[in-house]
């Protein structure tokens, strides 16, 4: 293959499909490489700021100006968490603070500048003797350093210090005493596009060039000057302009001011070069820079200094002894590519004779004979590293060294030792697999080009008209034979025509009409806005298909896509007698698959359908081949969620007890009473008692739960596509928490009937909207109105102070410090719920929920009083 042919293709003329990686992974089944493996990449994002730093920042909850002493606890970007001094271990008053916003300075600039210091309210209750904290905190030696919040460097990592229109120097690829100027015209991320001084308005084929901003090669201007380097520029340039020219040029360039502020942060992150101990004449490996996609054998041709030496990659033939041999590049002792020989006869690679070789096999004692050197010694080159995380069949993105400006899609196909066979994707002619180092500065993790708006090269999907499956199967029309076609050939495909209808038009495999009855309860799982957008019906057509279709509906209408699909999921302990259908659901970015029963027959939809209501803990007429006008025959619009989730839910949990009453369209009819009833109504006496979860104290924008957090266990069927789902299911499923609408007394002797208007519930606040599935009762049922809340003013416009002196009225007296430490207003209270609460105050559920209580109040009395 021709270079030419390969770096022509520069644009591959992508489609109009749009790329996600999180679909292509899932789809080839790969894995990406951990983001950790890109030293680089890391390092462009650090701010210098690190956590355990100190710095000064203003107290603004003082009526005056003051300032305190703050710890780095963490950093985000250009923002910082931070905890004032005096707090210790104490995280209920950390705050965020955007570097470039907030009024931030070094330990000590208070005392220089005269400013008063004096700790917020929260200290002062702690630490009487505050002034002791300033004193030490003065002394400590590991204050932020003063330029990393003053000037141009304030919240900027590295990368943003080098900004478009920059001048640099690069020293010369062959030569490392020969240096010459460059401008920044991009800065991708930290990949800059340089363009060589001289060469504006020029083509840019050998004018511009790539490299990180972490290159050993790049320096800042006056680098050459100060080590006494050459200004000259590369080989290439020299046609471009006469010396006449070069020398106004180079002119320029010497004159150019020197920016010494941004030069400490600049090579700060510079990895050291290691001392070589390399030797000229030596012979090694190497990996050929004008073809990266093979290795052959190389020679040390020049040594300029303990750092950097000269590598040509040996060329036999007369026309390129004669031009000293074949292309050179400059090394350094960690540099990428090359290898001591017999690399790659260890490591099971092909090597590539020189070019001119005479010889059928290659053999390198016959060849440093013949050519009378010596190899380079195995101590010259760094050690392989013990551990590699990168892995075969593993995705990335990976610059294409043919065409520096096209980042590509990447596949590991081989790894040996610290070097990786990439497969470039997404180039409409194949490119062969190009070696690089696992540390390149040129592969990025997946995403990396998205992040920072540039262009990806990906794969382009064939143009395939998509078709989807649609569960409405109509008969088929008999086809009207062509003229041409013979009696045989006719017959033989209305037969296959019929026989491909058979089970779906007519007989027991025909599945009648499935419909959505949205009017229905439709559970603790399932989203019942999203069910009354569901097409009224489904069908008919084949069973498999048609109910396929319909769970597919249902698990998509989830609050949960993934947890439903654990519910519908056939464990190795069912008796269905019907057909096993993979299913998808997708939750939070991940995928997962499970096998679901799926009866076949006609007379089975019927009470298949029920059965799924009933794992689904929702009315058994939800979904079904009956339509539901009017009323339900169930009578589900009268009756709770409790009683649904008892009643329809699973019966393997032992830890929640029943809830009372009963219910006359149960199957089987009412349990009777005996000795096992009361021992789980205590148990479910005693759990109500330790979580403390009553109606009315559900803030707003808490999830809806069902209390089946024991189901965990049965997961060995629902596999994730992604990552593990047990993991995600653990800590995710703060969803199904607590039952919100179990009654605050459970009565010993349940009714045979239930009586919802005899029931006393408490009343909710018109705030608390979870419930959203509850169809409204056609009889009111009495209420106990709990105590109603005045106020003087609208909460709209309380301070911190207001809000501090309503929480001290109420018996979460104790909790008022926290309002102030946080800054909490009135806009603020009307803003918190349940979550918000546990999250950011650090408070246990009780607490949590006996203050989310008094915020309920207050939402119900500003709605009432102020809202209209």
């Amino acid at each position: 293959m021709s270079l030419e042919a390969l770096e022509s293709d520069a644009d591959s003329g992508q489609d109009a499909f749009e790329f996600n990686w999180d679909d292509h992974l899932e789809e080839t089944g790969a894995l990406s490489v951990p983001h950790h493996a890109f030293k680089h990449v890391d390092q462009g994002l650090q701010t210098g700021l690190a956590p355990g730093m100190k710095l000064e920042v203003c107290v603004r909850t003082e009526s005056e100006a003051t300032y305190w002493v703050a710890t780095i606890i963490t950093t985000c970007g250009q923002l910082l968490l931070l905890r004032y001094e005096g707090y210790q271990d104490d995280r209920r008053a950390d705050f965020w603070c955007d570097i470039m916003t907030a009024d931030l300075h070094p330990i000590g600039w208070s005392r220089q500048q005269g400013r008063p210091m004096r700790p917020p309210e929260g200290v002062r209750e702690k630490h009487q003797d505050w002034e002791t904290l300033v004193e030490k905190s003065l002394n400590e030696s590991c204050s932020v350093p003063a330029n990393l919040l003053e000037g141009a460097q304030r919240g900027c990592n590295p990368i943003d210090l080098l900004s478009p229109g920059l001048s640099v120097e690069l020293v010369d690829r062959q030569d490392a005493g020969v240096v010459w100027s460059a401008v920044i015209e991009e800065n991708i991320g930290g990949r800059l596009r340089l363009r060589y001084s001289g060469t504006e308005g020029l083509p840019d084929t050998h004018s511009i060039t790539w490299v990180f901003y972490l290159e050993p090669l790049l320096h800042l201007p006056g680098w050459a000057q100060e080590h006494n380097c050459t200004l000259r520029p590369p080989a290439s340039l020299f046609p471009l302009h006469t010396e006449a020219e070069w020398e106004e040029v180079k002119k320029t360039i010497s004159s150019q001011e020197q920016d010494s502020s941004i030069s400490d942060e600049f090579y700060k992150d510079r990895p050291a070069i290691t001392p070589h101990c390399f030797i000229e004449a030596m012979k090694l490996e190497a990996v050929d820079p004008a073809a990266p996609f093979t290795i052959s054998p190389a020679t040390v041709t020049k040594v300029f200094n303990d750092q950097f030496f000269l590598v040509r990659m040996d060329d036999m033939r007369e026309e390129a002894q004669k031009e000293g041999g074949g292309d050179a590049f400059l090394c350094h002792r960690d540099s990428p590519g090359i290898f001591p020989t017999q690399w790659c006869l260890k490591n099971a690679v092909k090597l590539s004779p020189p070019p001119g070789f005479q010889g059928q096999d290659f053999d390198w004692a016959d060849y440093l004979k013949q050519c009378e050197a010596e190899a380079v010694p195995q101590h010259c080159f760094p050690p392989d590293p013990s551990d590699q995380c990168i892995k075969e069949s593993m995705m990335l993105e990976a610059v294409n060294p043919l065409c520096p400006e096209n980042i590509h899609v990447a596949t590991v196909t081989k790894v040996k030792g610290q070097h990786m066979w990439l497969r470039l994707e997404g180039s409409q002619k194949p490119i062969p697999e190009i070696i690089v180092h696992t540390d390149s500065m040129d592969v990025f993790p997946v995403s990396w080009c998205e992040t920072n708006g540039y262009p990806l090269q990906y794969p382009v999907k064939p143009r395939v008209e998509k078709q989807r499956k649609v569960a409405v199967v109509q008969p088929e029309k008999h086809r009207v034979p062509s003229k041409d076609s013979s009696p045989d050939t006719t017959k033989q495909q209305l037969n296959n025509s019929q026989a491909e209808i058979a089970g779906q038009t007519n007989g027991k495999y025909c599945c009648p009409k499935i419909y959505f009855n949205h009017r229905c309860f439709s559970g603790p799982y399932l989203n019942k806005g999203r069910i009354a957008e569901l097409p009224q019906c489904v069908g008919p057509g084949n069973c498999v298909l048609v109910l396929k279709e319909v769970l597919t509906l249902l698990i998509n209408s989830a609050y949960k896509p993934s947890r439903v699909l654990r519910e519908l999921q056939l464990d190795q302990e069912g008796r269905w007698q019907g057909h096993g259908e993979t299913l998808k659901a997708k939750y939070k970015g991940k995928s997962y698959r499970a096998t679901v029963a799926i009866v076949r027959t006609a007379d089975q939809v019927a009470d298949f359908c029920r059965k799924t209501c009933i794992k689904l803990e929702c009315c058994p007429n939800l979904f079904g081949p009956r339509m539901v006008l009017d009323r339900c025959s169930e009578n589900c619009s009268v009756l709770t969620k409790t009683k649904y989730t008892y009643y329809y839910g699973k019966k393997k949990s032992r830890r929640v007890g029943r809830p009372p009453g009963g219910h006359s369209n149960l199957e089987g009819g009412v349990k009777r009473r005996g000795r096992r009833r009361k021992r789980r109504k205590q148990l479910f006496v005693h759990k109500k008692r330790r979580s403390s979860a009553s109606v009315d104290n559900t803030p707003v924008g808490s999830p809806q739960g069902s209390g089946d957090e024991e189901d965990l266990d049965d997961d060995e069927s629902l596999s994730e596509d992604t990552g593990s789902e047990m993991q995600d299911e653990l800590m995710d499923d703060s969803e199904y928490s607590e039952k919100k609408s179990q009654p605050p007394t459970p009565s010993t002797s349940p009714p045979e009937t239930p009586r919802p208007s005899r029931r006393r519930r408490k009343a909710r606040s018109p705030s608390c909207s979870d419930d959203e599935n509850r169809p409204p009762s056609p009889k009111s049922p009495r209420v106990e109105v709990p105590q109603k809340l005045c106020l003087d003013s609208s909460p709209l416009e309380w301070s911190v102070t207001d809000v501090v002196r309503f929480i001290r009225t109420t018996d979460c007296a104790p909790l008022a410090r926290i309002f102030v430490d946080q800054e909490i207003d009135g806009q603020a209270l009307l803003l918190l719920n349940l979550p918000t609460v546990q999250e950011c105050m650090d408070l246990k559920l009780g607490p949590a929920i006996k203050l989310c209580h008094h915020i309920e109040r207050v939402k119900l009395a500003f709605y009432q009083q102020f809202a209209s």
